[in-house]
């Protein structure tokens, strides 16, 4: 064991921790979510990458020791690679507005940089975690900055899945482009489609949203790094600021600037808004999807039947040989939490008071889980599910075919009220619209055949003639 000391006394922990006692404070008052911050890697790192550029700035302006400095430099290297991720022991919601999160990164650094230099941990006359590793900085420029590096990092993990998923969407369009089956508005039957342009749509749909996430990515490359505690810069040497701004930059090879108005920049959270805005509209639309999936699949026997889901699992514990559609089930799931985070991150946000919000460490929490979650539900719905759709299509081309929904095809050539006649005359008898349009004598055999033709039901074509 070993002793460490704030200005509220004197605490033991153990000789191999590399946290310190302010760390080990925020751990023993923090039993929230029960979810250290070691587990978000990208934000853990996106720490320590502050901590080299704050390093490698305050070196070249003279703040800290050289040595010092490089010792730092090296030990946020090893941050950066998860090798003291069991070290970020707080929980990821605390009080503070982030600062035990801070101190915890400021502490390992400093312990591995004893370490690094031949000396125990725990000498912070050599390295300390303010005077050295926390030097020219406030938790309130440090802890936003690297909640933005890792947003933009973990936003672009989603990208890539969103780009995938709509590619597997796609691949299927391609698959299904000559399977005929009815569209529906409302549940009910409207005119005919081919389940391929369904499918393209869904590919289309999703595309969408990784463009809008790319753009709303830009949000977070703009920086209050350097601001300290308000925004006046407090303790920061001449050029700082722009000087770590330009070294974080060159470091992650993320395009941060620094913010025009850091007083504004320390305590505004509107990029996080927007973007929760933008994970809420994802989900929004990835959800439709999934209940789109579940209805084309429901049955097998007494449901749409039009597709098949990969079967994962058994589905019921009294039901033999019962399969449930689990994977977009649980991807509703996971959407319906990130519209319900979006929530918490707009009164987070909104709670703001005055120079500075404390409310960040929910907003981050909110904010990765949704990013995390929905990264994870695409690439489980792509792998579980889309990838393993089939088609029934003569079973599709049978209800097309006996649908009321052709109809619709009558309308130029008999128009929309002896239509709607012949809708309800087999709505009441049953007997196919062809039939009814046949045994009339409304149209010829050969403008029947074109009308009703498979060709024409998948790629209509304007037809008005009777003959």
């Amino acid at each position: 064991m070993r002793v460490e000391h704030d200005f509220l006394g004197e605490r033991e922990l153990p000789d191999s921790a590399y946290y310190g006692v302010q760390t080990l404070r925020a751990s023993e008052n923090f039993h929230i979510t029960g979810i250290k911050l070691g587990i978000m890697q990208s934000f853990v790192a996106s720490l320590a990458y502050v901590k080299k550029a704050a390093a490698l700035a305050n070196r070249d302006l003279g703040a800290i020791p050289v040595d010092v400095a490089e010792a730092i430099v090296q030990a946020c290297d090893c941050v950066v690679r998860g090798e003291l991720n069991d070290q970020f022991i707080v929980d990821v919601i605390q009080g503070g507005a982030g600062t035990s999160t801070n101190m915890n990164a400021n502490e390992v650094i400093a312990n591995k940089a004893l370490e690094i230099l031949g000396h125990p941990k725990g000498a912070y006359h050599i390295v300390h975690p303010n005077n050295h590793v926390n030097c020219s900085q406030s938790t309130n420029d440090a802890y936003p900055t690297a909640f933005r590096l890792a947003v933009w990092y973990e936003l672009q993990f989603l990208i890539e899945q969103i780009e995938k998923l709509s590619a597997s969407f796609h691949a299927k369009s391609d698959e299904f482009c000559d399977v005929l089956k009815m569209g529906r508005t409302q549940l009910q039957d409207a005119v005919p489609m081919t389940l391929g342009q369904e499918f393209e749509a869904f590919a289309v749909n999703v595309m969408e949203d990784a463009a809008r996430l790319r753009e709303v990515r830009e949000l977070v490359t703009e920086i209050n790094l350097g601001a300290t505690a308000i925004g006046t810069s407090i303790n920061a040497p001449d050029g700082y600021p722009e000087l770590a701004t330009s070294y974080l930059k060159k470091i992650t090879r993320v395009p941060v600037t620094l913010a025009e108005h850091l007083i504004e920049a320390t305590w505004d959270t509107g990029a996080y808004v927007q973007i929760s805005g933008v994970l809420k509209r994802v989900a929004v639309k990835l959800s439709k999807i999934c209940n789109d999936l579940r209805l084309l699949s429901s049955g097998p026997r007494a449901g749409i039947n039009e597709i098949n889901l990969p079967p994962m699992q058994p589905g019921s514990s009294i039901m033999p040989g019962k399969v449930n559609p689990v994977i977009p089930e649980v991807v509703n799931q996971v959407c319906y939490r990130v519209i319900g985070n979006d929530v918490t991150i707009s009164f987070a946000s909104e709670a703001g008071q005055l120079q500075l919000n404390v409310m960040e460490p929910v907003i981050a929490f909110c904010l990765f889980q949704s990013m995390s979650m929905l990264t994870n539900a695409c690439s489980t719905l792509r792998e579980k599910c889309v990838d393993g759709i089939t088609a029934n299509a003569e079973h599709a081309r049978a209800m097309v075919l006996n649908s009321i929904g052709i109809v619709t095809s009558l309308n130029p050539i008999l128009g929309y009220e002896l239509s709607a006649e012949i809708a309800a005359e087999a709505m009441h008898t049953g007997e196919s619209i062809p039939d009814i349009v046949r045994r009339r004598g409304l149209l010829s055999e050969e403008k029947l055949a074109e009308v009703f033709s498979i060709q024409n039901l998948m790629k209509p074509k304007y037809i008005t003639s009777k003959n």
